[in-house]
C-alpha cells in the first residue's frame, strides 16, 4: 500500500474507526474530504470510494453503471456487447441517471472501436477502459480530448507497457476473474504486489474480489483501489438474464474453469457448452474445431437471452461467495461496511506479533 493512503487509514481509523469511507457529521467532514484526496483512485475519477465496477459485456448497461456512481463508486457501461447506436442510447440515458462519473470499457478489438470512441468524445465521457488490445493505439487521442485512460492488464509485463503509452491508471486482473482473461494464470494475490513494486502511476487490483474483506486485502497488497465484476451480475440493476443471474448464485466453489487457451483465455460456469469444449479436448481437437465449436454468439445466448445449456457463462470464482440478488447500491454499502468491519479487526490480537 502506498505510504500517504496507509497513513490515510490510520489517522481515520484513530478518529473514527466505525465511519472509514463513509459521511460523518460536519465538524470532521475534512477528513472524508482529505481521504478523497490522498486516495489516488479517488482523486484520479472524483469519486467517493475507490470501487470500480467492471464494464462486463452483457451485463453491464447504463442502469447498473449509474447505480454504482450514484452509490460513490464508479460505474463502467460495457461497450463490447454494444451496436454503436446502443452505445450512444446507454450513455446518454447514464448521463440522465446520474450527475456522478462513469465510465466506458472498450475493447481495443471491438470492430467498430472509431464509431464508438467518436461517441464517446462526443458525450464527453470522462473516464475510458481499455482493454484486449495495445493501449499506445488510442490512449494519446482520447487524453487530448480530456478523457482520463485506464487499461486493464494480466501481467507487469503490460503494466509496465500501458505506462509508457501514457495512460492515467492501470487494472491488474488476476486470473480468478470471469470472462478474458490472461494466459500466465497469475492469481491476484501474487500479480498485485508485483505490479505494485514496478508501477507509479495508480493500481486497481481486479479479480477474486467481491467483498469487503477482499478489497481491503488487495489494497494492502499495494492497489489504491479495486474493480468488481462477478458480484454485480446479481443486481436488479444488471442487464444480465434472470436465468444467468440465478446460476450465477448457485455456482458453487470449483464451478467455474479457465478454458480454450488457444482462442483466447475465458473463465466459465461448467454448463452443457462448458463439457462440449471439454470433451473436444480429449479427442486432441484441432484450434480450427474449437473456434468451430465456440461458433458466434455463445456469450449473447448464455447472459443475456439465458440459454443456460448452450450458452457460454462467464463469471468469476467469487461466484462461489455470491449469495443473493440485491440493489447496486446495497452492494456497495455492504462491501464497505465489510472493508470498514476488517479494517477494525486488524487491531485484534492475533494481528499483533
Amino acid at each position: 500500500m502506498h505510504f500517504g493512503v496507509q497513513a490515510m487509514l490510520l489517522q481515520l481509523h484513530r478518529v473514527d474507526k466505525n465511519n472509514y469511507f463513509r459521511e460523518v457529521p460536519s465538524g470532521i467532514e475534512n477528513y472524508r474530504l482529505k481521504m478523497q484526496q490522498n486516495n489516488r483512485i479517488s482523486a484520479l475519477f472524483g469519486i467517493q470510494y475507490p470501487l470500480i465496477q467492471a464494464g462486463m459485456i452483457w451485463c453491464s448497461g447504463w442502469e447498473l453503471a449509474s447505480a454504482v456512481s450514484n452509490a460513490g463508486g464508479l460505474g463502467i457501461i460495457g461497450s463490447g456487447s454494444m451496436y454503436p447506436e446502443v452505445l450512444d442510447e446507454h450513455i446518454q440515458k447514464c448521463k440522465q441517471a446520474t450527475d456522478k462519473p462513469f465510465a466506458v470499457n472498450l475493447p481495443m478489438l471491438y470492430p467498430n472501436i472509431e464509431e464508438h470512441i467518436q461517441t464517446i468524445i462526443k458525450h464527453k465521457v470522462p473516464i475510458v477502459f481499455t482493454s484486449a488490445g495495445n493501449p499506445k493505439t488510442w490512449t494519446g487521442h482520447l487524453k487530448e480530448h480530456g478523457i482520463k485512460v485506464v487499461h486493464v492488464v494480466s501481467s507487469v509485463k503490460f503494466a509496465l507497457k500501458a505506462q509508457e503509452a501514457g495512460v492515467d491508471a492501470v487494472v491488474a486482473e488476476g486470473f480468478e476473474a470471469g470472462g478474458h482473461n490472461g494466459r500466465d494464470e497469475t492469481t491476484t494475490m501474487c500479480l498485485i504486489p508485483m505490479v505494485a513494486k514496478e508501477l507509479s502511476i495508480p493500481l486497481i487490483a481486479a479479480g477474486g474480489i467481491g467483498t469487503g474483506k477482499g478489497m481491503l486485502a488487495a489494497m494492502n497488497l499495494g492497489a489504491d483501489g479495486v474493480q468488481i465484476g462477478s458480484r454485480f451480475i446479481a443486481t436488479p440493476e444488471s442487464s444480465a438474464h434472470e436465468n444467468f443471474k440465478q446460476t450465477v448464485i448457485d455456482t458453487p466453489e470449483g464451478g467455474t474453469q479457465l478454458t480454450l487457451k488457444e482462442l483466447t483465455p475465458v473463465r466459465l460456469i461448467k454448463n452443457a457448452f462448458y463439457n462440449e469444449v471439454e470433451s473436444a479436448y480429449q479427442r486432441c481437437a484441432s484450434q480450427e474445431e474449437l473456434k468451430a465449436l465456440l461458433g458466434r454468439g455463445r456469450a449473447k445466448k448464455g447472459m443475456f437471452e439465458g440459454d443456460l445449456i448452450n450458452g457460454e457463462l462467464e463469471v468469476g470464482q467469487i461466484s462461489g461467495l455470491i449469495q443473493e440478488i440485491k440493489p447496486a447500491a446495497e452492494v456497495v454499502e455492504e462491501i464497505l461496511d465489510e472493508f470498514r468491519a476488517a479494517l477494525n479487526e486488524q487491531q485484534q490480537s492475533k494481528f499483533q506479533f
